[in-house]
């Protein structure tokens, strides 16, 4: 089994990068363990408190449960993945998703490489590097068209606790990564390369 770990900012084009190795690994058996599947219930905050929390912050992730998942996986068991709805700020209570072991795992998030333990379980590390420019228009688009927020609340959260906390937790986890990927997932020669790697690691 190969754990393979992607960070990088939000809007960095890590989903890009995660489904172009995928599809580039298609003899192979590929699971992705989303970052965002972990984040802590706050079903119980107001909407105020809600607009002010900030999911960018390590506290904000179940480390210990992705930590504990990720080992069950490489011991060959499957696991029950939470599912986080982004509309409400929740963790379903009654929903999971079953995710069974797989020659290759792919780890992607925001602050992957901020916790150790899980670091320490990676086989490789990449990040995705893309300009801020990008990252927000990127940002925006998704957070419109799939999480349902307006331009301000985007921008506000941007301001507030997008930007400072990529400055103090995921642009200095690139000292961490194995190989740094510029332009994101437009960059096919470090895909090439990549992919290639993987696929001599598992042969």
């Amino acid at each position: 089994m190969l754990v393979i770990g992607i960070a990088g900012g939000s809007g960095s084009g890590k989903t890009t990068v995660v489904k172009a190795i995928k599809n580039k690994l298609k003899d192979e058996k590929v699971v992705v363990i989303p970052q965002d599947a972990y984040y802590k219930d706050s079903s119980d905050l107001t909407d105020e408190e809600k607009r002010a929390h900030n999911f960018d912050h390590p506290d904000a992730i179940d480390w210990e449960l992705l930590c504990s998942q990720l080992r069950d996986l490489k011991e060959g068991k499957s696991v029950e993945q939470p599912v986080y709805s982004y509309i409400s700020c929740s963790r379903s209570k009654t929903e999971t998703v079953k995710v069974e072991p797989a020659d290759v795992i792919i780890i992607e998030g925001i602050l992957i490489f901020s916790c150790q333990e899980l670091r320490d379980q990676m086989d490789i590390k990449l990040f995705v590097d893309a300009d801020d420019d990008d990252r927000l228009m990127r940002v925006m688009a998704r957070d419109i068209s799939e999480r349902g927020k307006d331009v301000s609340w985007v921008i506000e959260r941007y301001s507030r606790t997008v930007k400072p906390m990529y400055l103090q937790f995921i642009e200095p986890s690139k000292r961490y990564a194995d190989v740094i990927i510029p332009q994101g997932g437009h960059n096919k020669v470090a895909i090439e390369v990549i992919t290639a790697t993987v696929e001599k690691f598992l042969k």
